[in-house]
């Protein structure tokens, strides 16, 4: 019997996939999203979960971007 599953291949870096990989782990998005793990470079998600995770994603990146801007203003 084939099981047939919709998905999107995702190709990040070995640290954005330790990200993923712990929203998956505490189910961030409120469910298990990770088919499967294929290598340290590339997971394979559910595909109706694509939206939510981008945006997980630009939440992290927010937080870890910093205007330098902002930051000699209140020097």
């Amino acid at each position: 019997m084939v099981n047939v599953t919709k998905g999107v291949l995702v190709e990040c870096d070995p640290t954005m996939k330790q990200f993923l990989l712990h929203l998956d782990a505490k189910e961030i998005l409120k469910k298990r999203f990770i088919v499967a793990d294929l290598d340290e470079t590339h997971l394979f998600v559910a595909a109706d979960v694509v939206e939510a995770l981008q945006s997980q994603v630009n939440d992290l990146m927010d937080k870890l971007n910093f205007n330098i801007a902002n930051i000699e203003q209140k020097s």
